[in-house]
């Protein structure tokens, strides 16, 4: 028995294409959808209700809170997280998931596959006791046991990799972490905005979990750095536009037979 919960806003074209999925292709595999939404302005709301979803309100984000919500609103022992900007792939996603829970009582979740890191530490069969960042959970795409999380659940005072805190914690109480060969996909383009609020929380996280220092030393050479790479990106950039244009002007009076 699974619960599906999407962590959602302002993302109602992705939610509807992530609902869409799930209720076109697993609903035989699924007992349930949640959608656990931080103050969305767009539709998500009547794009829940489209898909006969259930839809929650989280007023104070935060990744650790989402995903104690996550949890506590899930009715079934197995729950599953996907941000609205991914979606499941492989045709026998839950099942692979379904599967391994009930062949290992002593498991507390799951990573799913989508990117090179989650490949190759699956194929080379690097377990989360070594490499807890790239196998361990990854919320979005994974799945974990209500139970265990009932025992342990989420902190809510770290600011980003609540996921990977979790993993190292309970591993620690002798519980388990795998993969699963069940695919999906990640797609999200974030603005500006978006992608500084990621740089802060990652480097409050790496510190806080995995020890990452920052010296003024390390500061200035991040910005030396940008610096360099986007005056040099720009030089590339305008040499290939260039190119094409001139390209365009060889093509306009030189033009080869049309077939």
């Amino acid at each position: 028995m699974i619960s599906v919960v999407i962590r959602n806003k302002n993302q109602s074209a992705a939610l509807t294409f992530l609902l869409k999925n799930l209720t076109d292709r697993y609903a035989k595999d699924i007992s349930e959808i949640i959608v656990v939404d931080n103050l969305s302005t767009d539709s998500s709301k009547e794009v829940t209700a489209q898909f006969g979803a259930r839809f929650v309100t989280i007023k104070n984000f935060s990744f650790g809170g989402s995903a104690n919500v996550s949890a506590r609103e899930a009715r079934f022992p197995i729950v599953v997280i996907f941000s609205a900007h991914s979606y499941p792939v492989s045709h026998d996603f839950f099942k692979l998931i379904q599967a391994k829970f009930e062949n290992n009582p002593n498991l507390a979740g799951l990573r799913c596959l989508h990117n090179s890191n989650d490949y190759k530490n699956f194929i080379n069969k690097i377990p989360a006791t070594v490499d807890p960042n790239k196998s361990g959970l990854i919320f979005s795409g994974s799945a974990f046991s209500k139970d265990v999380w009932k025992k342990h659940p989420f902190r809510e005072d770290v600011a980003t990799f609540e996921d990977k805190e979790w993993t190292t914690r309970v591993l620690k109480e002798g519980f388990s972490i795998d993969f699963v060969p069940a695919i999906f996909s990640y797609e999200i383009k974030r603005s500006p905005q978006q992608l500084f609020f990621r740089f802060k929380s990652d480097v409050v996280g790496n510190y806080q979990l995995w020890h990452n220092d920052v010296s003024f030393s390390d500061a200035l050479k991040a910005l030396l750095g940008t610096f360099y790479s986007s005056i040099k990106n720009f030089g590339i950039e305008l040499y290939y536009n260039l190119k094409r244009f001139l390209f365009l002007i060889q093509f306009i009076s030189n033009k080869p037979k049309k077939f």
